[in-house]
């Protein structure tokens, strides 16, 4: 097969370079969005097919396999989707070989290789060839409209996908994100997310309708009005924390001329009601003075300064269950028990007996690539745990309040799991109840080879009542023996006036 793929903006009254409208004049299957149908329907011949691209996509690919083979090629070279180099296919330049004849012609927006649909098609006809003639991309268009340098921009899509990749940007205080929406990932819900999570120090840059003449706006936006304001489809965002004020020219286009230049109308205007002409977007506010999330301030939790996350999270600066300190994993007690889960090799792990939540979010904002989902038994530590993570800064831990004996691995909250339980490689203990022997079992049958349970064990009398063992250890080794699983030496350490502890650890082999 072969696709022809050309990118386009929003004008209604869309320019393209004369190889591309040969292409246009000589097809004969052409594909793409509602939206676009509307836009190039004026440049396609009277006999045209015309294939929507719409849900479920498994239809649109059948139909595309019934279209023509592609006619003989000449000089050229075009590697195949497949990459292999003793496989490349040589093409004619369209308009000196029959344009598009015999080629599906595909129509996407801006840079059709930026998390476009031309990915779409590499991944599901390997073996296909693929031509494209790209334009910018919005994000693109939105950093010429504000005239701002993006080299240095992080990008995230959120169209048709999750949150953990913004979130962990958010942790790693990307300093400018260029970020890709969707109907329900909406600049608004995107602005609630960073204020609830206490990342307040972003100014949001929204384009809504970019390339249109008539439609597009350019907004420049505190979260808090952002988080307020309803946003028109299609749109992107940039979060920018830097202190210098970005100014919104009072003329939008780009000064650098677009290889497409737009027919007809020689300027971009915005609508009237932008309120954004030549408006400097007002510094950040010191410190001290930004909002911390619904947590409150982030006070002991970042280094001043600098917006860096400290190397272990202060004790008292997390809610715990009915003020009981010893329902919490300790600092130093915590950052071993981290150490001994060898965190950066590992990609899921599982909490077990949260409680506060602690050893989830401190994994969290220091491993920002984990998986997270974090078990406990008691209704009342949702309440404790989301406040924490919101305090803390942590998003994207998935909770599951319940008995984990009686849980479901595979879904969340009645959903699919972001990430399937098959790549589990790394469990963490805090709480059993006395069922460890059987919470180990469970554990041990979706670990994987190589995957780490870590226990911390600690003798006292509330352990010896409900095991008849003087501490955990007993269970743990004898739950070891019985699944297989080696251990490596204990690490003894006794905090303060607290009892001894344990920290255990052994690998499905």
């Amino acid at each position: 097969m072969r696709f022809i793929v050309i990118g386009i903006s929003d004008h209604p009254q869309p320019f393209f370079p004369p190889e591309v409208l040969e292409v246009i004049k000589n097809g004969s299957v052409f594909s793409g969005g509602k939206r676009h149908h509307e836009i190039v329907a004026p440049l396609l011949p009277e006999d045209a097919v015309w294939i929507d691209i719409t849900a479920p996509l498994d239809a649109v690919f059948e139909q595309y396999k019934t279209h023509p083979q592609p006619l003989p090629i000449g000089r050229g070279v075009v590697t195949s989707s497949a990459g292999n180099t003793a496989d490349k296919a040589i093409y004619s330049p369209p308009s000196q070989e029959g344009g598009g004849g015999g080629s599906l012609i595909v129509f996407a927006s801006g840079d059709p290789l930026f998390f476009g649909f031309a990915n779409t098609l590499k991944r599901e006809f390997p073996e296909a060839e693929i031509l494209v003639f790209p334009t910018f991309n919005s994000l693109q268009m939105l950093a010429h409209r504000l005239v701002m340098p993006y080299h240095d921009m992080r990008i995230v899509s959120l169209t048709g996908r999750p949150w953990p990749a913004f979130d962990r940007a958010l942790i790693e205080r990307a300093p400018k994100m260029g970020v890709l929406t969707d109907r329900e990932h909406t600049p608004a819900a995107i602005a609630r997310r960073m204020l609830d999570y206490g990342y307040t120090d972003y100014t949001m840059y929204v384009g809504e309708h970019l390339g249109n003449p008539t439609k597009e706006t350019v907004s420049a936006l505190t979260l808090e009005e952002a988080a307020d304001r309803d946003f028109e489809m299609p749109n992107c965002l940039i979060l920018d924390a830097s202190q210098q004020p970005t100014t919104i020219p009072s003329q939008t286009r780009s000064q650098t001329p677009s290889p497409f230049p737009p027919r007809g109308e020689s300027g971009m205007s915005l609508r009237d009601s932008n309120p954004f002409s030549s408006q400097k977007v007002p510094p950040l506010p010191p410190k001290g003075e930004r909002g911390g999330g619904l947590g409150g301030s982030r006070e002991g939790v970042w280094e001043q300064g600098r917006g860096r996350l400290s190397f272990g999270l202060p004790d008292s600066s997390f809610t715990l269950l009915d003020g009981r300190e010893k329902m919490i994993t300790k600092m130093p007690i915590r950052l071993l028990t981290l150490q001994a889960l060898d965190l950066p090799r590992r990609h899921v792990l599982w909490d077990i007996g949260a409680c506060t939540g602690s050893v989830s979010i401190e994994a969290r904002l220091l491993f920002p690539h984990l998986h997270i989902e974090a078990f406990e038994i008691r209704p009342e530590c949702e309440a404790i745990i989301r406040e924490n993570a919101r305090r803390h800064g942590a998003p994207g831990i998935h909770l599951r309040i319940g008995n984990f004996l009686e849980s479901d691995p595979c879904s969340v909250d009645g959903g699919s799991s972001a990430v399937p339980p098959s790549r589990l490689d790394a469990v963490f203990i805090g709480g059993h109840g006395g069922h460890l022997k059987a919470i180990m079992a469970k554990a041990a049958h979706y670990l994987c080879p190589g995957g780490i349970i870590v226990m911390n064990s600690v003798t006292s009398a509330v352990v010896s009542r409900m095991t008849d063992r003087p501490s955990s250890r007993q269970l743990w080794d004898e739950a070891c023996a019985d699944l297989g699983l080696q251990q490596t030496p204990p690490l003894r350490i006794q905090l303060n006036d607290y009892n001894p502890i344990e920290i255990l650890k052994a690998f499905k082999v």
